[in-house]
């Protein structure tokens, strides 16, 4: 029997589905999970458009958020695990490699990797590690037909945008000179009220006051695991808004460009752990669980007229913030 799983990641949305089916796998099996990244310095990260300018090169702090997101899901499931990221310009040699010196058992595999992520094919680095027949590999499926429903798409792209705005905050304090203490205020003034404005007043009712609500009428295999996960969001609250004092603090000299630096990347590791669970646990057991007309009942429930969501004019003012921290960024 299989006790130790190798989960190779990349960083698109399906490698969410993977952790997910893996780390149950090895809850069944009473294995152990180690999760891997390849770093390969000629991708292009997915989803780019519109991010803040230098979110393309936020691959330290989007490692490290992927990472956090599926040892997450797997500490939610009780699955010991641990991950590592690693360099090379053959990913499936280093993968291969990996699997052997820490004595793994089976490596488990999306059906795709980045580049080929909308093709039907295997992608070419579980092609090459099927090919080397080293060890044996399961190649995970992917979501039943290829199709999740439009809410499930709305919480992750959601993840994404507030990603997206964490990931260019820590870059630009990781790079920010000491000698310049009044570094992009104002993009950090909008960045703090993006992060305090956007997911507690729009996103986070559609998963507390909705989707948790139904999914709990419906299955008591992951009650423990809300219960948790709305403890989280009154916690996540006071972080965010914290956040903004201490941009205020740091504005007019009251807190060091380090101590801003550990309250953000304190809120990103929270974020993070967070959104593995919602993304790894939460979600997978909702497309399980749910049928198509509780989907829709949550849908109509969250768009209804007076609801956050139904609110055309809130939706366009996150945007258009959104927006405004693309340019500030950019300038």
């Amino acid at each position: 029997m299989y006790r130790h799983l190798l989960v190779p990641l990349d960083d698109s949305d399906l490698s969410i589905e993977t952790v997910s089916k893996a780390v149950n796998l090895a809850r069944t099996l009473g294995a152990r999970v180690s999760f891997v990244h390849v770093h390969d310095h000629d991708a292009v990260p997915p989803d780019t458009d519109g991010m803040p300018n230098g979110y393309r090169a936020t691959h330290r702090e989007r490692t490290h958020a992927l990472l956090t997101k599926a040892e997450a899901a797997a500490r939610a499931l009780g699955v010991p695990c641990d991950s590592v990221v690693l360099e090379g310009n053959a990913p499936h040699e280093v993968i291969l490699d990996t699997a052997r010196k820490s004595g793994c058992d089976l490596i488990v595999m999306a059906p795709h990797d980045r580049k080929a992520i909308r093709g039907e094919t295997l992608g070419s680095q579980t092609l090459r590690v099927l090919a080397a027949g080293e060890m044996p590999v399961l190649v995970s499926s992917v979501q039943d037909g290829g199709q999740v429903h439009p809410m499930v798409d709305i919480i992750r792209r959601e993840h994404r945008a507030l990603a997206a705005v964490l990931h260019a905050w820590l870059h630009l304090l990781n790079h920010a000179h000491p000698q310049h203490p009044t570094v992009a205020t104002e993009l950090m003034r909008a960045m703090a009220h993006y992060v305090v404005k956007f997911p507690l007043a729009l996103h986070r009712p559609s998963e507390h006051d909705y989707l948790f609500f139904v999914l709990r009428g419906r299955t008591a295999v992951v009650h423990a695991e809300l219960d948790e996960l709305e403890r989280q969001h009154e916690r996540e609250r006071a972080m965010a808004e914290a956040l903004g004092d201490e941009v205020e603090h740091y504005a007019i000299g009251q807190a060091t460009l380090e101590q801003l630096h550990d309250a953000v990347e304190t809120y990103a590791h929270f974020t993070w752990e967070h959104m593995g669970r919602i993304e790894g646990v939460v979600l997978p057991a909702a497309q399980r669980y749910l049928s198509e007309a509780d989907w829709n009942e949550i849908q109509a429930t969250v768009t209804r007229p007076g609801s956050p969501r139904a609110n055309g004019e809130a939706q366009v003012a996150y945007q258009q913030l959104f927006t405004r921290i693309a340019q500030l960024a950019s300038t």
